[in-house]
């Protein structure tokens, strides 16, 4: 196993700058997730670490030992893309062995390595099969024990689980993070769903137009984000804008809202805040415990099962409140309701 570390990465195509001076560590055995839109230069950084692409400047190392211009059969990497890449004609059992072939292992150690990667991926009795005769779990867990079959150093996913369909995707989040876990390998992968990385990664990172604009530990990224786009990217957020006063956000209709870590702030200097829909509720009676009260009229509600997203139009705009499902008549449109919320809960964004 190994770590890897990009150090000011750059990859252009033409005109397009793919990758901008990026700069990040994956340590050795950690499960990290590359989060961004399309486009954002996840899938070049993956494809560089693996050794299908070279930067224009920068270095990738790997233990300290650079690696950029390491021809990619040299580099000790497993991967696994989206599609699967199985062999049709091949059974099971030789789609996983198929590297360790290419690497002349003795035969006998060859058996034994496929048998217990098919046990690993609980597929011990599938060795056989082709892969028409098996499901989209299935077959990912195939081109998955395929790809750490041959002891890499480093295992890249690309979208693993995008072709799954939403309950499977779901099981398959659990079986993979297991796998990670019992062979303890460095695992790097590419991901567009927010709820994938903060459910598998140790960390994330999340790329915009080619730079990083941040990473961190999930709940630490999607707790206390430092920039906009992370905010509202990863999750959802209300943003709030206004002016510092030195105690608290004021709005254009001159509501202070308090804030948590803006100590530091120029009073009179603009700034934005946001807030976690499911961190504000409604309330009713006396709000004098709330750090923060706004009230409004409800707009619209969006049903999604245990709990509702309702849209409440306010004098300082439109905000988004998660409540849960319980036959509130609250949530009926045009009724007047009351929102609080925490100022820990509320945190400056740039």
């Amino acid at each position: 196993m190994a770590s890897v570390e990009v150090k000011n990465l750059s990859r252009s195509f033409g005109n397009h700058k793919a990758l901008d001076d990026v700069s990040v560590r994956f340590d050795d055995g950690g499960f990290y997730a590359l989060l961004g839109p399309s486009g954002s230069g996840k899938t070049t950084l993956l494809r560089m670490i693996a050794g299908f692409e070279f930067p224009n400047a920068g270095r990738i190392e790997m233990d300290g030992e650079s690696v950029e211009r390491v021809p990619l059969e040299k580099r000790q990497i497993g991967m696994m893309f989206q599609n699967y890449a199985l062999f049709p004609n091949m059974t099971v059992s030789d789609n996983i062995a198929f590297g360790l072939e290419v690497r002349r292992l003795p035969k006998s150690e060859i058996r034994d390595k496929v048998r217990e990667a098919l046990d690993l991926v609980k597929l011990g009795t599938y060795g056989e099969r082709k892969p028409h005769q098996l499901s989209g779990g299935q077959r990912q867990r195939v081109a998955l024990a395929r790809a750490f079959v041959i002891n890499p150093r480093v295992l890249l996913l690309d979208e693993p689980l995008g072709a799954l369909d939403k309950a499977l995707r779901v099981e398959m989040q659990v079986e993979l993070k297991r796998i990670q876990r019992e062979i303890g390998i460095t695992t790097i992968f590419v991901t567009h769903d927010q709820e994938e990385a903060l459910t598998m990664a140790d960390r994330v990172g999340i790329l915009r137009e080619g730079r990083l604009v941040e990473e961190g530990e999930p709940e630490t990224i999607y707790n206390r984000p430092r920039s906009l786009f992370a905010a509202t990217f990863l999750g959802d957020a209300n943003i709030l804008p206004g002016t510092w006063s030195g105690e608290g956000l004021v709005m254009a209709d001159g509501k202070v809202i308090r804030v948590s870590g803006s100590e530091d702030r120029t009073p009179g200097a603009t700034m934005q805040c946001a807030v976690r829909p499911e961190r504000m509720r409604l309330v009713e009676g006396d709000t004098a415990s709330s750090d923060n009260v706004l009230t409004g009229t409800v707009i619209r509600r969006m049903f999604s099962g245990v709990s509702s997203t309702l849209h409440v139009e306010t004098a300082g705009g439109e905000i988004r409140v998660v409540v849960p499902n319980a036959g509130d008549s609250r949530l009926r449109d045009g009724a007047p309701v009351t929102i609080a919320w925490s100022a820990d809960s509320t945190f400056p964004v740039a």
